[in-house]
C-alpha cells in the first residue's frame, strides 16, 4: 500500500470511496460527508498537502484530509473525514492514513489536530480528550469524543474554542 497526496484526477474516486465508507442515506442520498468533502475542497481552508489517500494494487481505497482549524486565534487543524472502502476495513488502510497524515502535518510545522471520534481508536495515536487540555469543543455535547494531538511545533500552554473550516458548519 502506498499513502501519498490526493490529486484532482482522484476526486471523484475519493467521494465514491468516501460514499461507500459513510453509506447512503436512508433517502439514497449520499452521506453528508461526501457532501463536506466536496464542500471543504472549495474551502480556503482546504490544504491540498494534507490531502492523502492509500492506494493498493492500483486502486484508491481509502483517504484522510486535514483542513484548516482554530483554537482561539491559533492555527490549528481539523482531521476528518478519514473514508475507507468497506473491502479494505480492519486491514489497516485507516491507521496507515492517520499516521501518514499525523506525520505530513508535524513536518509542516503545524501545532495540533482536533477531531470527533472514537477514543478507543484514536488513543493509539496520542489522542487526548481536549478539555484535558483546556481545549472547548464546538459543541459541548461531544465531550471525550472530541480530541486533541499536539504535535511538535505546538506551544506549551494552548487553550480556548476550537474552530473548524466553515464547511463543518452545514453538518
Amino acid at each position: 500500500m502506498v499513502i501519498r497526496r490526493e490529486t484532482f484526477e482522484d476526486h471523484a474516486t475519493v467521494d465514491a470511496v468516501t460514499s461507500a465508507a459513510f453509506g447512503a442515506a436512508d433517502d439514497g442520498q449520499e452521506p453528508p460527508e461526501t457532501h463536506l468533502l466536496r464542500s471543504l475542497r472549495r474551502d480556503a481552508g482546504w490544504i491540498p498537502s494534507l490531502s492523502m489517500v492509500a492506494v493498493r494494487d492500483e486502486r484508491v481505497v481509502g483517504h484522510v484530509v486535514c483542513t484548516r482549524g482554530w483554537v482561539g486565534e491559533l492555527e490549528a487543524l481539523g482531521l476528518g473525514p478519514v473514508s475507507v472502502l468497506p473491502s479494505h476495513q480492519r486491514q489497516g488502510v485507516g491507521h496507515a492514513l492517520v499516521h501518514a497524515v499525523i506525520g505530513a502535518a508535524d513536518a509542516v510545522g503545524e501545532p495540533l489536530i482536533a477531531l470527533l471520534g472514537d477514543p478507543r481508536f484514536y488513543r493509539r495515536f496520542g489522542f487526548v480528550p481536549a478539555s484535558s487540555l483546556g481545549i472547548a469543543a464546538p459543541d459541548p455535547e461531544w465531550g471525550v469524543h472530541f480530541q486533541v494531538r499536539t504535535l511538535t511545533d505546538c506551544p506549551a500552554a494552548v487553550t480556548g474554542a476550537f474552530r473548524y473550516a466553515a464547511p463543518f458548519a452545514s453538518l
